[in-house]
């Protein structure tokens, strides 16, 4: 898949059948719409196209007025929104940085600058609560009626849903928040899961027995936190199983190296000899977090800290015994 910042590249297809989005998470409905845009795309012979935004449209509001609160959780950074739409098949993303200009656009003008001259679209498929423009205001209808005039098809797809429940991010973002990570999994069809480079820390894990992977997140508001059940992806042929704390780490000093930014650090409860004690720094690595423990917890000082994930690995043991059970 070809990725391209804006659309002035000359690499970017002069024509295409093109679908909008924040594709966060991309879930099982979003799968469901590339599925149809990519049809579509083969039987017109043109290239399938994802438009996506970065910062999150909510992120870039939420900034402008001071109300983080604005913001909205995410569920995946854009390494893996764009790894996830990659597998979907689509052939090219195009990313539009999300800032005063594009918020200002009327939708008429977010037509003709970004559809028609700036992505040559031949067919448009966007989802039934689809709104575009300054303030939101532009929807199908008025797309639609562009498309008429303007020499390209439009369509519509309705929600997807699974047992009833309409399929969105807010859905699996609830999901995540309370924990449910089976209800996620569910509605993004595969467990939940975070890539990144493995990077430094302040090697406190090592200190106290429990050597981590770490990865770093300086601009994301996750959409779960806690202390998780994992597989780690990406350092040995098989994923190797671990207890993951996915947060700010209370029990440390704000002021640390980290700075009170978000990290996921995972411990695997059997480190392969074969990786040696650093193998596995620069590395691209996926975790699925699997499972909740709880909530992260302020220990008491470092010898509390060291029994809590002590505990924690217990149960991560127990966790993966009674799953190969059932899988019996």
């Amino acid at each position: 898949m070809n990725v391209f910042r804006g659309f002035h590249h000359p690499g970017v297809a002069p024509s295409c059948a093109l679908t909008i989005g924040n594709f966060d998470g991309v879930h099982r409905g979003h799968q469901a719409m590339l599925a149809l845009l990519i049809s579509e795309a083969q039987q017109r012979g043109v290239p399938s196209c994802a438009l996506t935004f970065e910062p999150h449209p909510r992120d870039y509001f939420a900034a402008v007025t001071h109300k983080p609160e604005l913001a909205p959780a995410r569920i995946g950074t854009l390494r893996d929104k764009l790894t996830d739409l990659a597998h979907c098949g689509v052939d090219q993303t195009v990313v539009l940085p999300f800032d005063a200009r594009l918020a200002a656009l009327t939708p008429q003008a977010f037509i003709d600058e970004v559809l028609v001259r700036g992505l040559c679209v031949k067919y448009i498929l966007v989802g039934d609560d689809f709104r575009f423009g300054v303030k939101r205001t532009g929807d199908y209808t008025m797309l639609d009626a562009a498309g008429m005039a303007q020499g390209f098809d439009v369509a519509r797809m309705n929600s997807y849903e699974v047992h009833g429940l309409r399929v969105s991010s807010s859905e699996v973002r609830a999901a995540l928040s309370e924990g449910r990570m089976d209800d996620a999994a569910r509605l993004l069809g595969r467990p939940y899961r975070i890539s990144g480079h493995v990077v430094h820390g302040r090697k406190l894990g090592r200190a106290l027995g429990f050597k981590t992977l770490n990865l770093r997140f300086a601009h994301w508001k996750p959409a779960a936190s806690g202390i998780f059940v994992v597989l780690v992806h990406g350092l040995t042929e098989a994923p190797l199983a671990g207890v993951a704390n996915l947060g700010i780490r209370p029990s440390l000093d704000p002021d640390d190296v980290n700075g009170g930014r978000v990290l996921l650090e995972t411990h695997c409860l059997d480190w392969p000899d074969t990786l040696g004690p650093e193998g596995a720094y620069g590395k691209i690595i996926r975790v699925e977090l699997l499972h909740k423990l709880h909530d992260e917890l302020k220990y008491d000082g470092l010898d509390a800290l060291s029994a809590g994930i002590t505990q924690d690995c217990r149960d991560a043991r127990a966790y993966f015994a009674t799953q190969r059970h059932h899988d019996q």
